[in-house]
């Protein structure tokens, strides 16, 4: 296009003297043909130099070529014409272009608070090593039939190992040692839990712990309004109170309201107000039995504020093990309205309607119907999809200090979102020694960018038409980053994609609500893959496909470390050698642990307090 914008007459055969020249095929400057190209402008001093001689040629020559000069005279009209459209084209186009970018620029000014920019040009780190993905992945869809989009079953769909069918799910037998619940108990315990769907999950199943420990009766936990999720859904909202008041009938008391007498204290004034900071993190019993059980039984009430991650796993006795197994894998049942939204979710995903696992059954009840009625679908097989939780959300990107390959905006688009909503975090860093962020990555403190995360699956194996769930929303860098990812993985879809908006208008300002249809695809889907084995949700699925999964549930955990170092040879290492030491990784991820000291038992359920090992 800048040819149009510099072209001018001048620009025209014929202006140019060596041009003419070669069109005349010589020097001799009174060819007539030079004439017809060289156009009228200096028509007088022409008749003067080539009078003579020539002039009677050159009427039997016009006579003889006139249909030539016609011919030649609409063709540079014609070329005239197209040049002047093309130019009114360009300009019309550059001008909205133009006007386009000083509007998008205004609405940033106004809402510089989303921090995210649509117009970014894709952003790649690795991109040779992308290349070679992509010629692999090409080169296995060429050897392979039609059936590469029925996603047979081959070991990327199964755990690798069999002693993982060994241990099934018993937190809710009865033992002769159980000797229930108290005659009399001590009094009330209130929580109130922070955080988002699957935080709150956690706190209410240590809240069961804490009442069993204490020997109270536990109101139904409420849930507190953050600005962060913006979500005011009680428990009600998203459990089943009276399912969960009924598992756990035998072990502890539970009431939805407190007496009346009770509801209408100023428990704060009383004394009964606990925060976060009146307890250390991850607390033993002594800490309950010293600090909160005397205020128990002098008011009759305790209220936990927050309630984040205040109850160890570690030492702790079987009994509240169990029962916190018991709640988080029985007790704990979504609500009608997410259960039938969510079998659509994963029904539409697998086409298919059955229930396929003790996964479906817990998480869906009756919405997943046992057997299919329509006897052509019977004959169809579902499709396999692995779901992906992708943690590169603004917040995490920001908070972890590392660079993702997006220079200097990238820099201070980060450093300006730190200073607004992780001042601490400031202040920290002004009194201490920074790390690089190339020492972050090596220590494998960076979040998996989408390009990382689409490299590990391909160089796993997974086929390009792999159908793949993301759960979660709001990528960093949105269509900059996922790129890389759509260019190796087409078929990628999320909730909003699959189901209508019509469908998803009830859970509209109700992120925990959303947040349970993710939980529900990734918790059954065929493989769930995580890219932060830190977040609470990974945490969660995890522990419940191994609880329900009866070793048919893989999970692919990344050590980022590990990752780190591969990813670190991106200018050399060949393929196959990043095939072997990827799979390597994820291998030793996948083998069959029993859960060690202090480790979460809603993450790793195989213990004697959880789960029962067949002989």
């Amino acid at each position: 296009m800048e040819h149009y914008h510099f072209r001018g007459p001048e620009t025209f055969p014929g202006s140019d003297p060596s041009i003419g020249r070669r069109i005349s095929w010589g020097d001799n400057h009174c060819n007539p043909k030079t004439v017809l190209l060289n156009g009228w402008k200096n028509d007088s001093a022409y008749h003067t130099a080539c009078k003579g001689g020539h002039v009677g040629k050159r009427h039997l020559w016009l006579r003889k070529h006139m249909r030539s000069m016609a011919f030649m005279v609409i063709l540079m009209g014609f070329v005239l014409l197209l040049d002047s459209l093309m130019m009114s084209i360009f300009d019309s186009r550059n001008v909205q272009y133009h006007s386009a970018q000083s509007k998008s620029g205004g609405l940033e000014e106004e809402d510089r608070s989303a921090y995210i920019n649509d117009e970014k040009l894709p952003i790649q780190m690795y991109d040779r090593l992308l290349n070679l993905a992509s010629g692999a992945l090409a080169e296995v869809s060429s050897k392979t039939s039609m059936k590469e989009f029925k996603q047979e079953t081959s070991r990327l769909w199964e755990e690798p190992y069999p002693k993982a069918s060994a241990w099934k799910p018993c937190a809710d037998r009865k033992l002769p040692s159980n000797l229930g619940k108290f005659d009399k108990d001590n009094g009330y315990i209130l929580i109130s839990a922070n955080g988002g769907l699957n935080q709150q999950r956690v706190a209410i199943c240590n809240a069961v712990a804490v009442a069993s420990l204490l020997n109270a009766t536990l109101v139904i936990p409420r849930f507190l309004y953050s600005n962060v999720w913006n979500d005011p859904s009680q428990f009600g909202d998203i459990y089943q109170e009276e399912y969960f008041m009924n598992v756990l009938k035998d072990e502890i008391n539970i009431v939805k309201e407190l007496p009346p007498d009770l509801g209408s204290l100023d428990i704060e004034a009383l004394g009964s107000l606990i925060t976060d900071a009146d307890l250390p993190k991850e607390a033993k019993p002594a800490d309950y039995f010293r600090n909160i059980l005397p205020i128990l039984l002098q008011n009759g009430i305790v209220h936990f504020l927050g309630f984040g991650n205040r109850l160890g796993f570690d030492p702790l006795p079987s009994k509240l093990q169990r029962l916190r197994c018991k709640c988080n894998f029985h007790a704990l049942k979504f609500v009608p309205k997410i259960q039938q939204v969510g079998s659509l979710l994963v029904r539409r995903i697998r086409k298919y309607d059955a229930a396929r696992s003790m996964l479906d059954r817990q998480l869906l009840g009756n919405f997943m119907p046992e057997n299919l009625s329509n006897e052509n679908d019977a004959a169809r097989s579902p499709s396999k999809y692995l779901a992906l939780h992708l943690r590169f959300e603004m917040d995490m990107v920001a908070y972890s200090l590392c660079e993702f390959g997006g220079g200097a905006s990238e820099k201070k688009e980060l450093q300006a979102y730190r200073e607004i909503h992780f001042p601490l975090l400031i202040e920290r860093l002004k009194n201490s020694s920074p790390v690089s962020p190339t020492e972050l990555r090596k220590l494998g403190r960076c979040p998996l960018t989408p390009e990382e995360a689409a490299l590990v699956l391909s160089g796993l194996g997974f086929k390009r038409g792999t159908y793949i769930y993301l759960a979660g929303s709001h990528i960093y860098g949105e269509k900059s980053r996922m790129d890389s990812f759509t260019s190796l993985y087409p078929n990628l879809v999320t909730k909003e994609t699959i189901l209508t908006p019509h469908e998803l208008a009830p859970f509209r300002n109700f992120s925990s609500q959303l947040a349970a249809l993710d939980f529900i695809a990734c918790a059954t889907a065929d493989v769930f893959a995580m890219t932060d084995s830190g977040s609470q949700l990974s945490s969660l699925v995890t522990g419940l496909r191994t609880y329900y999964g009866g070793g048919r549930a893989p999970t692919l955990r990344p050590n980022k470390k590990r990752l780190a170092i591969i990813l670190s040879e991106n200018s050399t290492i060949g393929w196959n050698s990043f095939e072997y030491r990827v799979k390597k990784m994820i291998d030793e991820g996948q083998r069959v642990r029993v859960r060690g000291f202090g480790r979460s038992i809603y993450r790793q359920p195989r213990c004697p307090e959880c789960m029962c090992k067949a002989q």
